[in-house]
């Protein structure tokens, strides 16, 4: 009788991934959080109106009462606030800043991708590119997938793997470099994309509960991110080449060939469409750029500036959003009718319904994250969670740049067990935004500090939604391919990325660049 072999004791490192997918799966859905998050609002906010507190509410504070009032927090289980509570609810949804951002934005998105202008680009940008510069071509586009919402995982990141095969490299070392751009680097990206407004518009509300008055500039953070995408790629293309693709010499592509994807070539009628869908967008710049630099533009602000935004701004910063869905949507309806891809006004309107379709889900958790944000704010709790934290930074003599660093590896954290970007910061952006402002620093700071936290562990955490099928797509080629051994490709791209990316951070604040439009390091 043969003896039953024992288990192979797992290493360190899948036990870790074991308990981090364990506690994940554990988790109530995001829009459940919002809900869990209003009840433990309504009874704090019970509990603890009656308290008095000694922190200052800076909002008392005027000319007239120089001094200010203690903060009080309002009791929202009392029975004209849930009455109010009711009457306002439908008005809080639909008045939640980031829904119209993101929603405009994406029907130009949704026509240009659907059209298959953006995946004829990506295409067209790796199809030009040598071999030696294959890689970080693939990272840059990888991060250039973010407009195209998340076209990166299902586009780039096989072909990534179709790419290196062809060229007579190691296919897993084209998987992993397309993911570490398209996920590690998720806040990097040298054009605008749906992200900005979308965080911009969160951090706008988290910004509400200390000052109702401040806006954050959907480009707040551009030209830092814009940067960092330099970073990014060199940092990939050195771990690829030099640590990753070594390690997988050894490695047999054991898969059928059958399955693997093929690279298909771009058709004439594509390449034509894609000709076009690019001048269209030139002359849409070269407009928008002779309009702008008339001096009595009238998109700029009653001084006569380009760069302020908000009531009295200029025209040009409020419509970023509608110019993003400008710049997209004519470019590819131009695209699709020229390479085929679309033949009425319908398949336009399809491509809108199509992009509207994927944000159902989104719609479900803004209503809870907006009632959830608004009841926090209202309550008071957000205010008085904010000044008792910046106390505590203070009272242990904790500097700003240890402060950024702290929020970047608790959002590096959460990460690990919350995949989504936007569910993560509507639940800590009411929290750290009014704290970092009452410690002097800026809004735009603080989301910039998240940005580079939430965007490097995406490629080592099993919750993230599209990780097990970067693991499928590596079993096209290596059929023994699991959960772990993905990690243990990506581990080296998420510490070197988070080590790096906040010392970059730390290092242009320090230099005082700026972080983009209409943005200061320091508030107020």
């Amino acid at each position: 009788m043969n003896a039953v072999a024992a288990p192979a004791r797992k290493s360190l490192l899948q036990r870790l991934l074991d308990t981090v997918e364990r506690v994940g799966n554990k988790l109530p859905d995001p829009a459940v959080l919002f809900l869990i998050g209003l009840l433990v609002t309504w009874f704090l906010s019970k509990w603890l109106s009656g308290v008095s507190f000694s922190e200052i509410d800076p909002r008392t504070i005027t000319p007239e009462n120089p001094d200010g009032t203690p903060i009080e927090v309002r009791d929202m289980l009392s029975l004209p606030a849930l009455a109010a509570f009711l009457a306002s609810m439908v008005k809080t949804f639909t008045d939640f800043h980031p829904l119209g951002i993101v929603l405009v934005a994406l029907l130009g998105v949704g026509v240009a991708e659907h059209a298959g202008f953006i995946n004829a680009g990506l295409k067209a940008l790796l199809a030009i590119t040598p071999r030696k510069l294959l890689t970080p071509m693939l990272i840059l586009v990888g991060l250039l997938s973010h407009t195209a919402a998340d076209a990166g995982y299902v586009l780039v990141i096989p072909l990534g793997g179709v790419l290196f095969y062809a060229a007579g490299r190691h296919p897993l070392a084209g998987i992993v470099a397309a993911f570490a751009g398209v996920a590690g680097g998720f806040s990097a990206n040298p054009i605008v994309c749906g992200l900005d407004p979308l965080l911009a518009g969160i951090t706008t509300v988290g910004a509400g509960v200390l000052d109702a008055s401040h806006v954050v500039n959907p480009l707040a953070n551009y030209y830092f991110t814009a940067s960092s995408s330099v970073l990014i790629v060199l940092v990939g293309w050195l771990l690829t080449d030099r640590v990753v693709e070594p390690r997988l010499r050894g490695t047999e592509v054991d898969g059928d060939p059958a399955d693997m994807p093929k690279l298909e070539p771009m058709t004439a009628a594509e390449r034509r469409g894609l000709l076009a869908g690019l001048a269209t967008m030139g002359v849409l710049g070269a407009l928008l750029a002779w309009w702008a630099l008339d001096p009595q533009s009238a998109l700029r602000a009653s001084d006569g500036t380009l760069t302020r935004s908000g009531a009295t701004g200029a025209p040009l910063m409020n419509a970023i959003v509608p110019l993003i869905f400008l710049f997209f949507v004519l470019p590819g309806v131009v695209h699709g009718f020229l390479s085929g891809s679309f033949k009425s006004h319908r398949d336009v309107v399809k491509g809108m319904s199509k992009a509207m379709g994927t944000m159902s889900y989104y719609l479900v958790l803004v209503f809870f994250a907006a009632i959830f944000i608004d009841a926090f704010n209202k309550s008071n709790l957000g205010a008085l969670l904010a000044l008792k934290g910046a106390a505590f930074l203070q009272s242990i003599g904790a500097s700003s740049q240890v402060s950024v660093v702290g929020l970047i590896v608790v959002a590096a954290a959460v990460n690990l067990v919350i995949g989504s970007a936007s569910a993560k910061w509507a639940l800590l952006a009411p929290i750290f935004v009014p704290m970092f402002m009452s410690i002097g620093l800026s809004p735009e700071l603080t989301q910039a500090g998240y940005r580079v936290g939430d965007s490097c562990t995406n490629i080592i955490t099993p919750m993230m939604p599209y990780f097990p099928l970067v693991v499928v797509f590596c079993q096209r080629y290596v059929k023994s391919t699991g959960i772990g051994t993905l990690t243990a490709l990506m581990l080296p791209f998420s510490i070197s990325f988070l080590v790096l990316w906040t010392a970059y951070l730390l290092l242009y604040w320090s230099l005082g660049f700026p972080l983009g439009i209409e943005a200061d390091y320091a508030y107020p």
